[in-house]
C-alpha cells in the first residue's frame, strides 16, 4: 500500500502522536532480496575482514584499500547510487542494511566505507550538476576511485562554518585557487577525489568544491603523515594542505555559499548510517562474549551460569536489539518520505532524498547518540566478561573497545547532537510542523486538574507500557514547555537543560520503538514465541524511566522554585509511575538464557 502524506509521521511528531505497531518497519520485515543482500555482505566480511583483524590493528592501510576495492567489485559501494550513474539505485533501508552488516568486524574498514559511500560520494549525487554526476559518480560507485571529505580544520571542528580555507577566483574567471589546511581526513592516503569546503572572499558561509587528487600531479596538495589514533588504526587519517590548488569553476558543488548546508545535510545522513554501523559490531561482540562465557570454567562451572555475567549479557543484547528497532523504524520513515516526494512529481530524486532525510534530522541525531553509546557500553562489558584476557590484544575485545570510542565523536559529537535534536524540535514547533504548544498546554491543565483515579485495565500485552510511554511524552512536554516559557529563544544558552531534555527525548523514541517492534512480533507469531523480545522491550523501558527521572528532576529543580517546582515534581512522579512493577531480574534471565543457549546474539 502506498503511503500518503497523512499516514507518515513527520520528523519529531512521534512525541505528540501515537504510532501503531503495524505502521513501523522492523528487521523482521526484511524482504527476500534484503535477506540475500545481508547474507552476501556478511559472507564478504567473514571472508575478507574478520580473519584479518590483526593486520588492521597493525595499521595495514593497504589492506583497507584492497578490501575497499573488493567491496567495489561486489557492488557494495554503489547501493544508494542511482542506476543512471552506475549504481544499484536501491532504497534507503537497503543502504542502512549494507552499512550495518559491513561495519561489524573492524572500525578501520567501516570508517573507510562510510567516508567513501557517505560523505565522499553522496554530496555529488545529491548536489552535483548532471555533468559532475556523470563525470565522477560512476568511478566512485565501482571503487575505481575513492572519495574523501575535507571539512574539519584545526580551528573549525564542531563549528564547521568557521573554516579559514580560502578559495580565490582567478583573473580570467575560469578557476579558483584553494589554500588552507584540513585535518582528520578519512581515506586521505588513498583517495582520488575530495569534497573540499572553502570560503570565497568574506562570505558568511563556506562553499563546496570537487577536487581531484593525483599523486603524480599533486596540484599544490600535500599530505601529513598518517595520524596515530586510539582506534580505527588502519583507517587512513591525514592532514591535507592546499597551496594554490587550482580548481575549475565548473567544479563548484551546488552554489556559492551553500557549502554549510551541504555539510549539515551530509551529516544528517551520516548520523543515521553511523547508528547502523554500530549495530553489527554489537552483535559480534555479544557473540564472542557469550562463546567465551560458555567456555570459561571457574569454580567448576561455566561463568555464563553466574548471575553477574547473565546480567551483562541480557543488557548487551537488549541495547543492541532496541537500537536495531529504532534505526530501522527511522530508515523506513525516511524511505517512505523520499518515495512520497518523488511520487508527487515535485522533486527530483536528489531533492526527494535530501528533503526526506532532512525531515527526520531529529531522529538521525537521536540514533547517532543512542547507538554510539550502546556500542561503547557493549565493548566495555565485553572486556569485562573476558576478564584479564579482554585487556589483551590476543582477543578481539580491546580493539573493539578502542574502535567504538570514535563513534561518540565523529558526525558531530554526542553533546552537539543532543543539543541539535532539541534545537531542531523547537524550530519545527515554531514553523508549525510539530504542534508542541497545544499538547504542552493540555499537560499543564492536566497537572492543575483533579487526577484520574480510575483503575485501568492493563491485561493486554504492553497496555501498561504504552500508557507509560504516553505519560513520558507528557513529562517531556511539561519540562521542556516550562523551560521554554522561562527562557524563550535564549534556551539555546542553557546547554545543561538542553542536554537533559534530549536525554528524555532519546529514551522516549528508543523505548517506544522497542515496544512497537516486540508488539508487532507478538501479533504475528504469538506471545510465547517472542517472550525474549517482550522481555527486552520491558527491560529497556524500565531503564529509560530511570534516565528520564534523573534528567527530569535535575531540570525541574534547576530552573523552577516554590509552587511551580512542587507541582512539576509531583507531575514527574505521576508520569513515571508503574501500576505493576516488572521483575527485572526475571526479565534479564529470560533474555540471557536464550542468548547463552544459542551461544550467540540470536535475535
Amino acid at each position: 500500500m502506498e503511503s500518503t502524506e497523512k499516514d507518515i509521521l513527520r520528523g519529531g511528531q512521534f512525541l505528540v502522536k501515537e504510532t501503531n505497531c503495524e505502521d513501523i518497519f522492523t528487521p523482521e520485515d526484511f524482504s527476500e532480496e534484503q535477506l540475500m543482500m545481508k547474507e552476501a555482505v556478511t559472507e564478504f566480511v567473514d571472508r575478507e575482514i574478520w580473519p584479518n583483524k590483526p593486520r588492521f590493528e597493525a595499521k595495514d592501510y593497504a589492506l583497507t584499500e584492497s578490501c575497499m576495492r573488493k567491496a567495489g567489485e561486489m557492488g557494495f559501494l554503489s547501493i544508494s547510487v542511482p542506476t543512471e550513474y552506475g549504481g544499484m539505485g536501491m532504497g534507503f533501508i537497503d543502504t542502512m542494511l549494507v552499512c550495518d552488516y559491513i561495519s561489524g568486524a573492524t572500525g578501520s574498514f567501516s570508517t573507510a566505507f562510510g567516508a567513501h559511500t557517505g560523505i565522499g560520494t553522496m554530496p555529488i549525487t545529491l548536489y552535483g550538476t548532471e555533468e559532475q554526476k556523470q563525470k565522477y559518480v560512476p568511478k566512485l560507485a565501482t571503487g575505481e576511485w575513492f572519495g574523501s571529505y575535507c571539512l574539519t580544520e584545526p580551528s573549525a571542528g564542531s563549528d564547521a562554518n568557521s573554516g579559514k580555507t580560502k578559495a580565490v577566483l582567478s583573473e580570467d574567471g575560469k578557476s579558483y585557487k584553494i589554500t588552507g589546511q584540513k585535518m582528520w581526513i578519512s581515506n586521505a592516503g588513498f583517495c582520488n577525489l575530495m569534497i573540499v569546503f572553502a570560503r570565497i572572499e568574506d562570505d558568511k558561509n563556506i562553499t563546496g568544491f570537487i577536487v581531484g587528487y593525483d599523486k603524480n600531479n599533486p596540484n599544490g596538495i600535500t599530505m601529513g603523515e598518517e595520524e596515530h589514533k586510539l582506534g580505527i588504526r588502519a583507517s587512513s587519517t591525514r592532514q591535507v594542505f592546499f597551496n594554490d590548488t587550482v580548481v575549475p569553476v565548473e567544479n563548484m558543488l551546488s552554489t556559492r555559499g551553500n557549502g554549510f548546508k551541504i555539510a549539515m545535510n551530509a551529516l544528517n545522513v551520516g548520523r543515521i548510517k553511523l547508528a547502523a554501523a554500530c549495530l553489527d559490531a554489537q552483535r559480534r561482540v555479544i557473540t564472542e562474549s557469550v562463546k567465551y562465557a560458555n567456555e570459561r570454567i571457574q569454580f567448576n562451572t561455566p561463568i555464563a551460569s553466574f548471575g553477574a555475567i547473565r546480567q551483562k549479557i541480557a543488557e548487551m543484547a537488549t541495547n543492541c536489539w532496541v537500537g536495531e528497532a529504532a534505526s530501522y523504524r527511522a530508515a523506513k520513515n525516511i524511505e517512505d518520505r523520499i518515495i512520497l516526494r518523488q511520487n508527487n512529481g515535485k522533486d527530483s530524486h536528489q531533492e526527494a532524498e535530501l528533503k526526506g532525510v532532512e525531515e527526520y534530522a531529529i531522529e538521525c541525531s537521536i540514533l547517532k547518540v543512542a547507538v554510539s553509546e550502546y556500542i561503547q557500553k557493549c565493548t566495555d562489558e565485553g572486556i569485562q566478561i573476558f576478564g584479564g584476557m579482554g585487556f589483551s590484544e590476543d582477543t578481539p575485545m580491546e580493539s573493539a573497545w578502542r574502535d567504538a570510542r570514535i563513534s561518540r565523536i565523529y558526525e558531530g559529537t554526542n553533546e552537539i547532537n543532543r543539543m541539535l535534536s532539541i534545537g531542531m524540535l523547537i524550530k519545527k514547533a515554531m514553523k508549525g510542523h510539530v504542534d508542541l504548544l497545544g499538547p504542552a498546554t493540555e499537560v499543564a491543565n492536566e497537572l492543575t486538574g483533579i487526577p484520574n483515579f480510575d483503575v485501568q485495565d492493563f491485561s493486554e500485552l504492553f497496555s501498561e507500557e504504552k500508557s507509560i510511554i504516553a505519560n513520558l511524552k507528557k513529562l517531556f512536554l511539561m519540562v521542556a514547555g516550562a523551560a521554554l516559557q522561562k527562557y524563550g529563544e535564549k534556551i539555546e544558552q542553557q546547554q545543561q537543560l538542553m542536554l537533559a531534555a534530549s536525554d528524555i527525548l532519546i529514551q522516549i523514541y528508543i523505548a517506544e520503538s522497542a515496544i512497537l517492534r516486540a508488539e508487532k512480533m507478538a501479533k504475528k507469531q504469538g506471545e510465547d514465541q517472542v517472550k525474549e523480545q517482550i522481555a527486552m522491550a520491558k527491560l529497556n523501558l524500565f531503564h529509560a524511566i530511570d534516565v528520564i527521572e534523573t534528567a527530569g528532576k535535575h531540570s525541574i529543580i534547576s530552573f523552577s522554585t516554590g509552587d511551580e517546582q512542587r507541582m512539576m515534581l509531583m507531575g514527574l512522579k505521576r508520569y513515571i509511575k508503574y501500576v505493576n512493577m516488572p521483575n527485572i531480574i526475571e526479565l534479564r534471565n529470560i533474555i540471557a538464557s536464550k542468548v547463552i543457549k544459542e551461544n550467540k546474539y540470536c535475535f
